[in-house]
């Protein structure tokens, strides 16, 4: 079976707001995300689970990588990390009590004591919490020597990630998407959210193309948008199934956007954080 993500299939998915509300009621992510070589994944990621309307945004992050963004993202809260080498250490205790919402793998690295670190924190992970889990988060998993269940859990590799995942060549992920995209939800018992043209969200069995979004997203970072939007609609109390759909179709409309205004050459995956409101008032306006 295959659905298709549109402004029509997703208007009703949008997270009600309330008068009678305060930060808790939009959800509390923690996002562990950044390394001293990508410290913009950490920045970029945390400030789309904001502007998409999540409550309340704590980074985990190496102190380094705190001090140089803080002064730039003053509407998210931090908690330092020991660090080895410039990324994440295994020496780290995180507390995960209080939130709905953990992304995590934006820019961390995939080092032995960011990777034992990981690891460890998946294996200890509660299962009431929703999980949106991202490029080197993945990457550590393909390299790690256990299956893991990731069961309320979205998975958002591109197709090259996917192909470590599941230990099959690019080239038979690029010819099979569909038939990939399934085996790996149906593998990791999670949502999977396969990005490209058209991106793909699967629960392992209905497939669903998303028809918003162009080139200007082929661009380092836009990824990390990616992860914010979700996390953020995940922690309005969406499903991950509805919170993926909603997501790739908002990121790929703020694309769209974007690049009227800039055209597809000059957009930066800021510029799309940028133009999520534009995105969301389209949908508002069509109910």
């Amino acid at each position: 079976m295959a659905e298709y993500i549109n402004k029509k299939t997703v208007m009703n998915l949008l997270p009600q707001r309330i008068d009678d509300s305060n930060k808790s009621t939009y959800g509390r992510i923690l996002n562990i995300s950044g390394s001293n070589k990508y410290r913009g994944a950490a920045y970029l990621s945390s400030l789309a689970a904001l502007k998409i309307g999540a409550g309340y945004v704590t980074l985990a992050a190496p102190d380094f990588i705190i001090s140089s963004i803080s002064s730039m993202l003053p509407e998210v809260t931090y908690l330092p990390l020991n660090s080895f080498e410039g990324c994440i250490s295994e020496n780290n205790d995180i507390k995960t009590e209080g939130y709905n919402v953990i992304s995590l793998g934006c820019g961390i690295g995939t080092g032995k004591q960011t990777s034992d670190f990981i690891l460890k924190f998946l294996s200890r992970r509660s299962k009431d919490i929703k999980y949106v889990i991202d490029a080197d988060a993945l990457n550590i998993i393909a390299f790690g020597n256990e299956k893991i269940s990731l069961t309320n859990c979205v998975i958002t590799p591109h197709p090259k990630e996917l192909s470590r995942l599941l230990n099959v060549s690019l080239d038979e992920i690029l010819d099979n998407k569909e038939k990939y995209a399934r085996i790996a939800s149906q593998t990791f018992e999670c949502i999977t959210v396969l990005k490209g043209h058209n991106t793909i969200v699967t629960d392992g069995d209905i497939i669903y193309y998303n028809q918003s979004g162009n080139s200007a997203l082929a661009k380092a970072g836009t990824g990390d948008v990616l992860t914010g939007i979700i996390s953020g609609l995940c922690a309005q109390n969406l499903s991950i199934l509805d919170a993926s759909k909603l997501g790739v179709f908002l990121h790929g409309l703020s694309g769209d956007i974007a690049s009227y205004d800039l055209t597809q050459y000059c957009v930066l995956a800021s510029d799309v954080i940028d133009y999520i409101p534009i995105a969301m008032n389209e949908l508002i306006l069509e109910e």
